[in-house]
């Protein structure tokens, strides 16, 4: 899930992933796998300049973040 969500905010922003900041230095990219799929929840952090949020369906949303 944490890999989408990098591929996810970098066609958002029309870069690379390797031009992006590395995801573990603003989340920690297990944890955020572990969350996603144990629980019916919800988890947001931004990330470069979008909010992300992922749920446990695995759907991926960005909100513009400034």
């Amino acid at each position: 899930m944490s890999l989408a969500d990098v591929m996810t905010v970098a066609k958002r922003e029309w870069v690379t992933p390797e031009e992006l900041w590395l995801l573990h230095d603003v989340v920690d990219p297990d944890a955020l796998d572990a969350l996603c799929t144990a629980a019916e929840i919800s988890v947001t952090f931004p990330y470069e300049r979008s909010l992300v949020t992922v749920t446990a369906d695995e759907s991926i949303s960005l909100e513009k973040h400034s």
